[in-house]
């Protein structure tokens, strides 16, 4: 086992790695920025050291200065988190060739799946279901407007390397086509550094179902259910659950059986995030993998009982899966609300300082963050300053738990998302769970399929 891990990562993911690395006995090394040189996730870790300015290129996405500080701190693993490095390939090659254990998928798993187009060329050969688009990265205007004609109107255009919701444009027509492929390139490569995109159809009202996998070196692959990510604003996901209510067993067994499907046709391993749309006649289509963890995890942890954190850290250490399929068992109900740093109206950024934060608890609750009174939210990163994940018998006590745990929490002196994730719970569609993906514009709030929440 690891003796040193680095989580080159900050706020509640980097907390929550430290915290899985304490309870393995491993020790740990934050690395931080000069703007958060007061964050909890600093004061928890074993060892710390600033990697740079508050610009995240200049410190949590600086590669020789993070490596650095796994060299000075004699670290021999990296865990990544979400964002930032966890999804760059070069990063993890320059890890495995300095000898430093990069947490997570291989560097050739992480280039190949996170070109979006060319894993829906892999999942397509292997004759699972992709949703019908363009057959690879689009080289021009001219050929994504024959792409567009051939899959019909609406469509998408998404950056190959993307995620986030980052560098995508629905088109609705043909001379619309141009301008949005122009502006997805270029927020493509300010984002990702890389422009490339492609197309898919365009789906009214579908929903957004992951599954989440684990895989180890001997080939074995195991699911641990899907997760309904349809509550979203800007292509970003605001509220998850498990199981996803839209669902029967039939369904589920089919769409996990392709999820591990299509992670074998790669031979990939560690943990892992297949992620697809769910069309009205209940049609399911493969969007893309994402090779990290993923901020919605704990909801699967809640109603598996698995960490998987810390299966993260086992599996990069080589050791295999201590679990097989049939030991899986789904109990209960889970939900998610990302508690983000906004405007909830308009979803604009608020930072600031936190003047009190009280966090929720009881029976069923768990909050993830890092946060506390008198602490500064900057305004250089991802908004998102909580999680707050219930845990029930069955959906209706799941929601009723957030419900009490949102109006409990306490945060003052910043405007937050808190009363539109109350709009959320109460709203009859989502109760009856007929809500379905939409991506909210800035001034509505989330829509539904048959109303507004």
């Amino acid at each position: 086992m690891f003796k040193k891990v680095l989580i080159a990562n900050r706020g509640e993911i980097a907390l929550r790695v430290i915290r899985a690395c304490k309870e393995l006995g491993i020790k740990t090394v934050a690395i931080f920025s000069e703007a958060d040189t007061a964050s909890l996730h600093v004061r928890a870790a074993d060892e710390k050291i600033c990697v740079g300015p508050a610009d995240a290129a200049l410190s949590y996405r600086n590669i020789p200065n993070v490596l650095s500080a796994a060299e000075i701190t004699g670290a021999d693993a990296i865990h990544p988190g979400y964002g930032f490095l966890s999804e760059n390939a070069h990063f993890a090659e320059v890890c495995e060739s300095i000898g430093v254990k990069f947490i997570g998928p291989s560097s050739e798993h992480i280039a190949l799946l996170g070109d979006k187009a060319k894993a829906r060329e892999i999942v397509a050969h292997r004759g699972l279901p992709v949703t019908p688009g363009s057959p690879g990265e689009l080289k021009s205007e001219q050929e994504a407007l024959e792409a567009a004609g051939k899959v019909g109107y609406p469509v998408i255009i998404k950056a190959s390397a993307g995620g986030g919701g980052r560098g995508m444009r629905v088109v609705n027509k043909a001379e619309d086509l141009g301008r949005a492929f122009q502006a997805a390139q270029a927020e493509a490569k300010t984002t990702f550094g890389n422009d490339a995109v492609y197309l898919e159809r365009y789906f009214l009202e579908p929903r957004h179902i992951e599954v989440q996998i684990v895989a180890d070196h001997r080939g074995h692959v195991v699911h641990l259910g899907e997760r309904d990510c349809s509550i979203q604003r800007r292509h970003q996901k605001l509220l998850e659950e498990t199981p996803s209510p839209a669902i029967d067993e039939k369904l589920r067994r089919a769409i996990c059986r392709v999820a591990v499907e299509a992670v074998k046709a790669v031979h990939y391993r560690n943990v892992g995030t297949v992620e697809f749309l769910l069309d009205k006649d209940h049609n399911f289509f493969f969007m893309e993998v994402n090779t990290r963890i993923q901020v919605e995890h704990a909801i699967t942890e809640m109603v598996t009982g698995i960490d998987l954190i810390k299966e993260q850290i086992r599996l990069a250490d080589g050791q295999s899966l201590s679990f097989k399929q049939q030991d899986i068992k789904l109990i209960g109900h889970s939900l998610e609300c990302r508690i983000n740093a906004e405007d909830p109206e308009k979803f604009t950024p608020c930072p600031g300082i936190i003047t009190k934060y009280s966090a929720p608890g009881g029976f069923g609750v768990r909050v993830d963050s890092a946060m506390e009174s008198n602490m500064m939210v900057p305004p250089f990163y991802d908004s998102m300053i909580a999680k707050v994940i219930t845990h029930g018998r069955d959906r209706q006590e799941s929601i009723a738990r957030m419900r009490r745990a949102l109006d409990e929490f306490v945060i003052e002196g910043i405007k937050t998302t808190i009363p539109l994730h109350k709009r959320i719970l109460n709203d009859p569609d989502f109760q009856r769970a007929t809500s379905r993906l939409s991506s909210l514009n800035a001034s509505s709030p989330a829509k539904t399929s048959r109303g507004t929440v």
